[in-house]
This record gives structure tokens, sequence and C-alpha cells, in this order.
């Protein structure tokens, strides 16, 4: 297993169910996020229950300074790097400042990249590691600039992961649909008043084990749970507009 995993978004959802996961298979972590007493209680958790060495490191990755910090932490050589940090918008873009939709793409497209080529030289010299790009099927499916985020981390897994698993690097997109974490409180929506259907609901649990099992297999794209992966496979028949009322349901 992993000697030393990088996780961003770390804090909670996803990224601390990978950090737990991780952890649980031997792997000494380094959680990124910028709540450092929500990081705190995430490092507190894994430490007693795994016994494994826990980094926290503070960074807000939209900031220059703070993310060159991240770089070099793991430029200096790991085993692991999960991207998981990003937020969502409202899908309609018209309307969405500008400037939010620049952050946005920034977090999702610029940070994974600028972090996967900090990874790549020492991951690529040792001839072992993995990436991890937290994506979605939103990826797939034309759903307004999240989907076009996310459609970029699946594409570039994919060819990474052909150009760089014959040396031992896999890269892997990790294609989750609705979760329950507090991703949809933060666009202000309560558990619930999300207009998702029960049935379409995963638990972090599962995706980030179905994830890391993937990943373990060297495959360019992971998506959970059978259901998704019929929509997504059912999502490449249909007319656009189609397909784009029905991605717009729900958040």
């Amino acid at each position: 297993m992993a000697r030393t995993a990088v996780i961003t978004g770390a804090s909670s959802g996803l990224g601390a169910e990978f950090a737990r996961q991780l952890a649980a298979r031997g792997a000494d972590v380094v959680l990124v996020a910028r709540d450092r007493a929500a990081l705190e209680t995430v490092a507190a958790d894994i430490r007693a229950r795994h016994g494994r060495e826990v980094e926290v490191l503070v960074a807000d990755l939209l900031d220059a300074e703070a993310l060159a910090a991240v770089e070099a932490r793991v430029a200096s050589g790991i085993d692991v790097l999960v991207n998981n940090a990003g937020f969502g918008l409202d899908l309609d873009f018209a309307s969405t400042p500008i400037d939010d939709e620049v952050r946005h793409l920034r977090l999702h497209v610029e940070v994974a990249m600028r972090l996967a080529h900090a990874a790549l030289p020492a991951m690529l010299e040792r001839g072992s590691g993995r990436i991890v790009n937290v994506a979605s099927v939103a990826g797939f499916v034309p759903r307004g600039t999240y989907g076009a985020a996310k459609g970029w981390l699946i594409s570039f897994s994919r060819w990474a992961n052909v150009a760089y698993g014959p040396r031992g690097v896999t890269v892997t997109a990790v294609c989750p649909g609705f979760v329950h974490t507090d991703f949809h409180a933060r666009l202000g929506l309560p558990p619930g008043r999300e207009g998702v259907p029960d049935r379409m609901w995963l638990d972090a649990g599962t995706v980030v084990r179905e994830g890391l099992r993937d990943a373990a297999r060297g495959r360019s794209v992971s998506v959970p749970s059978c259901r998704y992966k019929a929509l997504v496979a059912g999502s490449r028949l249909l007319p656009d507009a189609l397909v784009v009322r029905a991605a717009a349901r729900g958040r």
C-alpha cells in the first residue's frame, strides 16, 4: 500500500473519506483544505482509528502562494495524489458572475493540472504512483461549466493513464453521481431540497471504495454503481436536447 497520500478538499465529504480509507489501507496522509479546525477533526479521527501519520496543510488553493506550497509538498515525493477540491455553481452561466466562473474553472482544472504536474516527476523516477482525479458523471453530459470542467479531468485522466501507466503511474478519474456530502449545502440546498430522487443518491464510502479499487486495477475511469454506469452509457445514445433537460434536474 502507498506510504504517503495527499488529498485536497480533505476537510469533509469525499476528501475526508478518501483520507480515512487510504489511512485504513496503511498510508500516511496529508490533508489539504482551507478550514484548519475541520482538518484537525479529520486528522484526530484518523490518528485514533488507524494510527497513521497525518499532516495538516491549510491552504486556499486559489491563492498563488498557498498553491505553490502545496505543489512543493507534492513534488517532494508522494505515492498517491487525490485531486478532490471543488465547488458547484448555478447552472445559469449567463447570470453567474464571471469571476466566480473563473475561480471555479481554476480550482477544478488548473489546480488539479498543476498538482498532477508536480507529482509526476518523482513518481515516474520511482516507477510507481497513483493520481486520482475526482470528476463526476456530469463530465459525460452537457451540464453547465461544472460538467465541462469535469469533462476536462476525465479526458486528461484517460490520456495520462495510457501515457504513464506503462511507466508505473496510473491516473484515474473517479466519476460519482449525487453523493451525500456537504456539497449541496454549500450551494444553499439543505438535505431533501436538492431535487434528487432517493434512488440516485450514493454514499461517500461506496464511491471511494470503488474508486480506489478501480485505481488499483489501473483503470482510467471509475463510475461507481451500476445505475450510473447505465446512465452514462445511455446518455451517449440520446440527443443533446434530451440529455440537457434530464441533467438539469437536481443540483
